[in-house]
């Protein structure tokens, strides 16, 4: 009886150790779209040889995010410039650098706003590393035709996974799906069937897989007169299944947008969430159509509010970022024009995010700016909890990331600042890695996370 009891006690153990959760983060914000994770185990301090499990040499700089399913690791990247390959860890040169415009706007050559990069190669790649010691497994080539776009390059939108096919889209239109073995399933290309894109800033947009669709958004207009559209593809064939414009009256440069759409659930429905062009919008996953829309995102009709940060849906409620400010807080469940009758409440403080997109578990609602200004407030309320309060020197253009009770803000020079999560402001630690270029976002998988800098991709916690 003894033995038993013991047995008893043991397997009770078991069952309530906490569990690391999110073992696999399929898309570009995790599993719920909204910047959290469900874990245990998070390391709080590392260095750059400091509580690394591995870390893997990458061909090129990217803002595309690490995907993890199972025992793999899914990166976008461009292919070695001649220059990296001469130096393989050197990191991308920053220097300033004057554009010119071309006859349609766009900028020629490698240069853009901020700062002269080299793009890496030509080639646009997916990359499948072992999530076990960093090892590559495979390579595909995505496209040819990489460039810079300002701070981005062509390989900026995140692959999606479903664990038993990987979907990546690129800057240049193309879209390709690949078993788990890296065997190419279907490929096309949006601007060969749709028209070439007319962003400022080149593509950035990633795709969302919902119910075996692979479904991307299009939103451009400072470079174009074709309309802005969303379109849902059969995620095993590549068929079109539909294509829906989203009209919009934004001006210049506002109607473009590198957002990626979300998920809304609420009272039994679904829907899918597109945030661009001076609106956000619902849609109906089964055909596209709008069901509703709300204004207010460029209440002042600037000719220069391009939007970056996607928006989140969590709890009946919806958070829509903007150039800075108005940040939006909206109730679910509106019909047509919602913009007066479902606004929650709005931000227009010091710190409301322009590049990195918001973390909400719900209760609390995490707000980081591009000069990692970050403020916490009430989801439902939009009352401020702490903040503005700066969290470190350097710009963030990496969206935060909440899990295991601890908020990550990662900077530009692949600086992350750990913040305790919650209604009182504590900061945690300061941990540095390589100093490179840093544009993705953190990755979590168990209780390991995943920093993607311009010349590693780095397994951080426990091996």
């Amino acid at each position: 009886m003894k033995s038993k009891s013991l047995l008893a006690v043991g397997l009770a153990l078991i069952l309530i150790q906490p569990a690391l959760g999110d073992e696999n983060w399929p898309q570009w914000r995790g599993p719920a779209l909204r910047g959290t994770a469900e874990a245990s185990g998070m390391p709080t301090s590392w260095g750059a040889e400091e509580n690394i499990a591995w870390k893997a040499h990458l061909p090129a700089w990217s803002g595309g995010t690490p995907i993890i399913w199972g025992d793999r690791v899914f990166v976008t990247s461009p292919s070695p410039s001649p220059a990296a390959a001469e130096t393989a860890e050197q990191s991308p040169p920053e220097q300033p650098r004057q554009f010119s415009r071309g006859r349609s706007g766009g900028r020629r050559g490698f240069g853009g706003f901020g700062a002269r990069r080299d793009p890496g190669g030509a080639q646009l790649l997916l990359i499948c590393i072992s999530k076990a010691d960093g090892s590559e497994l495979w390579r595909q080539e995505l496209d040819q035709g990489n460039r810079q776009w300002g701070k981005q390059n062509s390989s900026s939108p995140s692959p999606v996974t479903d664990g038993e096919h990987v979907w990546a889209v690129t800057g240049t239109g193309a879209v390709a799906a690949f078993d788990m073995q890296g065997e190419r399933i279907w490929e096309k290309n949006l601007q060969e069937q749709y028209g070439q894109f007319g962003l400022n800033w080149g593509y950035a947009s990633s795709p969302l897989l919902h119910e075996g669709m692979l479904i991307i958004e299009v939103l451009h207009g400072n470079n174009t007169d074709d309309p802005s559209y969303i379109v849902a593809f059969d995620a095993s064939t590549g068929k079109e299944i539909w294509r829906e414009e989203r009209d919009t009256d934004a001006r210049a440069e506002s109607p473009d947008a590198y957002t990626t759409p979300v998920v809304l659930e609420h009272d039994g429905q679904v829907q899918i969430v597109v945030s661009g062009g001076d609106y956000v919008t619902g849609h109906d996953p089964a055909t596209g159509r709008e069901i509703w829309r709300a204004a207010g995102l460029n209440p002042r009709r600037a000719d220069n509010y391009r939007i970056i940060g996607s928006p989140v849906a969590v709890d009946g409620m919806i958070y829509a970022c903007t150039r800075k400010t108005p940040f939006l807080a909206l109730r679910a469940g509106g019909q047509g024009d919602v913009t007066e009758s479902h606004l929650a409440w709005k931000w227009e403080d010091r710190g409301a995010p322009d590049v990195p997109t918001p973390a909400c578990d719900g209760t609390h609602l995490y707000l980081v700016d591009d000069q990692g200004i970050a403020s916490c407030v009430d989801a439902k309320t939009g009352e401020k909890f702490w903040g503005p309060q700066r969290t470190g020197n350097g710009t963030v253009s990496a969206s935060p990331l909440l899990a295991d009770g601890k908020l990550y803000i990662t900077n530009e020079q692949a600086i992350t600042t750990v913040l305790a999560a919650g209604p009182e402001f504590k900061l945690l630690a300061t941990n540095e890695t390589d100093g490179s270029y840093t544009l993705s976002s953190l990755a979590v998988s168990g209780g390991q996370l995943f920093l993607r800098t311009a010349n590693y991709l780095y397994c951080i916690g426990s091996k």
